[in-house]
């Protein structure tokens, strides 16, 4: 089960009772806490065995103001320390006594807590607090900065125990089942993380965290990164995998998203879905849908929507007019539910209510409003201003709420000489008024029946400047316009177009063979080629569709029927990462099968090596080969080794004997004589016994016989 975390601190309810029963519904049959853990202002006859199901702390667990004596977190492993108290600790715990009494924590319930994966501890100020000071926080903790923020100071109390003798001195308590179990400090050299035992073979997994039972991804206690179904991972299954086969990253079925810490198929109700992701709410720069049931967070085109209450409605329900003192309301907003009403008030200023009038400037507020669920009501406009463009984004009136049967009035604006609302395509209820503008012209052209949803809408225009003073003035339609008409002067402010529309302008024709931007008309609409498609000498045509898949020739790559970037270079596939090559004529294809890091050919001698890539990062398929290699590598050295020196100890041990012989020699051939003079042996000769022949007796003494 998991639960949502707080970030309270060590502010607190007035009321204690209140205090424990906010605590309790928060972590009652709780087990992952996403957020932060925090137990403050809790009396000492407090029954928090409830705190047992708790095995993971996202954030931070703060433990403070407390007078309870024991704290039963006995089954949390990890806390991962994503938020920090204070911007230093994952673990705090201070200040648990009562100051006139004797009740106050005297014992961490904390027996299988292995692992802190950011961030420090602070336990200090615990008057009674036993025991805490000779847990050896290094093996807990992570990160090496850590240290310098991990702070156990001797918590006061004198009437401590020791730990049992069992424990080597390193406890949460007294008994034999208090002691601490390390997992990183006693590890083997070769371990690069936790161990369950001192030997190379007790290594755990690099994806565990907080210890372990074996050497598997699924014998952690905790995951490092991800859980996906018991089984630690660097990442959830993706979204997108590359197929091989169509040359494209397409949806995949065994997909999961990010929860946290743990891969799941679909995100609770109240999250979305961002990318690979569950999370609370989109970021600024998309916007919430909702497709096949899921709520997921998409990329805005423009800007993205935002709803804000028009005059006389919500938060403005006692306006009268757009004004200098609300304006500011409308800022970002795409649609306005309600009604958006400009008088003389609002734009020169209400001296009886002290508003000032509107800056001019101001009202390119409104050009982000896409939809006016109400009506638009223009009585009062800035006379240096001759056209509404600021509106030029609107596309919907909708009509629910009408000003007696109208959804648009303009009404007496002299200054007006065009209406400008290039993107208006529907008014969805009410009538249209538009009269006493003078200077008003193209108002005749507009076709106002094809933006009507009803038969039964009406428009009343009159008294506005003849149309053909307009056509005497060179106020007319561009010819590129359609014979809908237009909403003012220029090709881009056309109902319709004539012949070719690229955005909201009207033109003769699309870059089909020319231009700085080539493009391709999808009927009547220049779309622009896309951009990996290499732009062609004039008379040939750049594309003919959308996509990278539609390019007469690519600007950089081709990966099957599509035009890349650059070639896959560890694209993650289905049940592998991808790798590929480019030709000479710039086609990818794929690497050896060996290759996983690259390659600059088809053959297996083609494939790249980084050294000072980690091995983490390789597929564990990709890494076999690679262990089994430095495995053999390395005997293979060490016999060599051991050769060499078997070696060169016999050649010592002969040149030792050959110098004893030598000196042997010298030393027997040596008569003693009174003078220690030695003898001249120039003419000296050494015979063998066999050339010798006993004839008699000579004399003997005490150095044996001697013959002649």
């Amino acid at each position: 089960a998991v639960c949502a975390g707080t970030e309270n601190k060590l502010s607190s309810l007035s009321d204690l009772e209140q205090q424990y029963r906010a605590l309790r519904k928060y972590y009652e049959n709780c087990e992952v806490v996403m957020g932060n853990l925090e137990i403050t202002s809790i009396e000492h006859n407090r029954d928090l065995s409830f705190l047992r199901s708790i095995r993971e702390v996202t954030g931070y667990v703060l433990v403070a103001l407390n007078q309870f004596e024991y704290l039963p977190l006995e089954n949390l492993r990890i806390v991962r320390g994503t938020k920090l108290y204070e911007e230093r600790y994952a673990l705090a715990i201070f200040l648990n006594y009562r100051k006139d009494g004797n009740f106050g924590l005297r014992e961490l319930g904390l027996r299988n807590l292995t692992e802190i994966l950011n961030g420090g501890v602070y336990v200090g100020q615990n008057k009674f607090l036993c025991f805490a000071d000779t847990i050896h926080w290094q093996d807990i903790v992570r990160n090496p900065w850590a240290s310098n923020f991990t702070l156990v100071p001797t918590n006061g109390s004198s009437g401590c125990g020791r730990c049992h003798k069992s424990c080597t001195g390193r406890c949460w308590g007294p008994t034999e089942n208090h002691c601490q179990t390390l997992t990183k400090t006693v590890c083997a050299e070769q371990c690069d993380g936790r161990c369950y035992g001192p030997y190379v073979s007790d290594c755990c997994h690099r994806e565990c965290a907080g210890g372990c039972y074996g050497p598997k991804d699924t014998d952690c206690f905790a995951c490092m990164n991800f859980n996906d179904s018991g089984a630690c991972v660097t990442q959830c299954p993706q979204t997108f995998v590359y197929n091989p086969t169509t040359f494209q990253l397409e949806h995949n079925h065994n997909a999961k998203y990010t929860y946290g810490a743990f891969c799941v198929k679909k995100c609770p109700h109240n999250f979305v879905v961002d990318s690979s992701s569950c999370v609370r709410a989109c970021p600024s720069s998309k916007m919430e849908v909702e497709e096949n049931g899921i709520k997921m967070c998409k990329p805005c085109t423009d800007i993205c929507p935002k709803a804000c209450d028009g005059i006389g409605t919500g938060s403005l329900v006692s306006a009268q007019t757009v004004d200098s003192s609300n304006i500011d309301k409308f800022v970002n907003c795409t649609k306005i539910n309600g009604n958006l009403i400009f008088l003389v008030t609002g734009i020169h200023g209400d001296p009886y209510h002290t508003i000032a009038a509107i800056n001019p400037e101001k009202l390119n507020i409104f050009q982000t409003v896409r939809e006016i669920t109400g009506y638009l009501n223009i009585q009062s406009w800035p006379e240096n201003m001759t056209d509404f463009r600021v509106f030029s984004n609107l596309v919907t009136i909708g009509g629910r709420a009408l000003y007696s049967g109208l959804s648009l009035l303009i009404l007496k604006q002299q200054g007006i000489t065009s209406l400008q609302f290039q993107s208006l395509k529907q008014i969805s209820a009410g009538n249209i008024y538009i009269t006493d503008n003078s200077n008003l012209c193209y108002y005749h052209t507009v076709n106002w029946s094809s933006l009507f949803s009803t038969p039964s809408q009406k428009t009343v225009i009159h008294r506005n400047k003849r149309a053909e003073n307009c056509t005497a003035d060179g106020m007319v339609c561009n010819e590129l316009c359609s014979s809908d008409g237009c909403w003012g002067p220029g090709p881009d402010q056309c109902l319709s177009c004539k012949r070719f529309i690229r955005g909201r302008t009207c033109i003769d024709s699309c870059n089909l063979y020319d231009g700085e931007f080539r493009e391709f008309a999808n009927g009547s609409v220049c779309v622009e080629c896309d951009p990996q498609c290499e732009k062609m000498e004039e008379n040939m045509i750049t594309c003919y569709g959308p996509g990278p898949d539609h390019c007469t020739k690519c600007f950089h790559f081709k990966d099957g029927p599509n035009c890349v970037e650059k070639c896959p270079d560890g694209l993650q596939g289905a049940n592998s990462f991808i790798f590929k090559y480019a030709d000479e004529d710039r086609e990818c294809h794929p690497c050896h099968p060996n290759c996983t890091q690259g390659c600059r050919g088809p053959a297996s001698h083609d494939c790249i090596f980084y050294p000072w890539t980690r091995q983490s990062t390789l597929p564990q398929h990709a890494r076999t080969p690679l262990i089994a290699a430095g495995v053999i590598g390395g005997l293979f050295i060490i016999v060599i080794m051991g050769l060499t020196f078997a070696v060169y100890v016999r050649r010592k041990s002969i040149k030792k004997k050959r110098a004893l012989r030598r000196f042997l020699e010298t030393e027997l051939v040596e008569p003693l004589t009174p003078s220690g003079t030695a003898p001249n042996q120039a003419q000296l000769r050494i015979l063998k016994e066999t050339e010798l022949k006993r004839v008699k007796v000579l004399g003997s003494g005490a150095f044996g016989t001697v013959y002649k």
